[in-house]
């Protein structure tokens, strides 16, 4: 009687087990329904998010230039209402000493046109290649912004299908693990992290491991169905356990 009591303990701990990995991988099917989709998205929010304060110092880059196109022309307006008021000046001018005054005066507002105009162009040509930027940065975060609401809609797509399912699934794995002891929580969970496939507790198919398919002995396969105690594959240490009785029900 004790040796079947042991028995029947042993298969309900590795049915609790099983019974997790089955709402977990159910739960990792949703998972890979949604793929990259939720990182993707995420991603694309961040890139978006770093292009429109690229956008914006661009545009401030552009607006700086007009300031400076602005005070070269406002330069400009100066100087020639200088050079207007020193020509009418030099029409009275009573030596020869003012008249080279003003003249000089006059040369130097030409020059201070001269290069007002110069620097004037040299900022314009600045400024187009900037809202050459600005527009290519604008078209991409764009096409960007477009490429993100098609992650979206899809993505809201599978949850508005999947969450339901998924709430429910969790609900139901945190009921299992709520019988599980605490020692082989923690084994299993780290099995689970361990691969890709989030795969801990597998069953013998065709006499192999249904983790890493390597072959299982026939003597282990047998301590497996007697559940005389929970069995691990040696090669990658998931735990083994007999799918018949896993679905059918423990038989002394």
């Amino acid at each position: 009687m004790a040796k079947a009591s042991t028995e029947s303990i042993i298969y309900e701990k590795l049915k609790s087990l099983y019974n997790l990995q089955t709402v977990d991988s159910q739960i990792k099917e949703i998972e890979v329904l949604k793929g990259e989709l939720p990182i993707e998205v995420s991603d694309l929010e961040d890139e978006i998010a770093g292009m429109e304060k690229r956008v914006e110092k661009l545009e401030e880059g552009v607006s700086d230039f007009d300031k400076l196109i602005s005070s070269h022309s406002g330069n400009i307006k100066d100087s020639q209402a200088l050079i207007k008021k020193y020509e009418k000046q030099l029409d009275s001018v009573k030596n020869n000493r003012e008249y080279d005054a003003l003249t000089k005066e006059l040369e130097l507002q030409k020059l201070e046109i001269q290069l007002s105009e110069k620097k004037s162009r040299e900022t314009d040509e600045k400024k187009k290649m900037k809202e050459e930027t600005l527009k290519a940065t604008n078209d991409k975060l764009k096409a960007k912004k477009k490429d993100l609401k098609i992650k979206k809609d899809e993505l809201e797509k599978i949850i508005e299908k999947t969450e339901k399912e998924e709430r429910k699934l969790k609900k139901a794995a945190e009921k299992v693990r709520k019988t599980i002891e605490e020692r082989y929580l923690v084994a299993y969970d780290k099995i689970r992290t361990t691969y890709r496939n989030g795969l801990a507790v597998v069953p013998v198919l065709r006499d192999s491991c249904g983790g890493c398919f390597n072959k299982v002995p026939p003597q282990v396969q047998l301590e497996i169905g007697l559940h005389k105690r929970i069995t691990t594959c040696e090669h990658c240490g998931r735990v083994l356990v007999d799918k018949v009785s896993m679905e059918e029900g423990f038989k002394a």
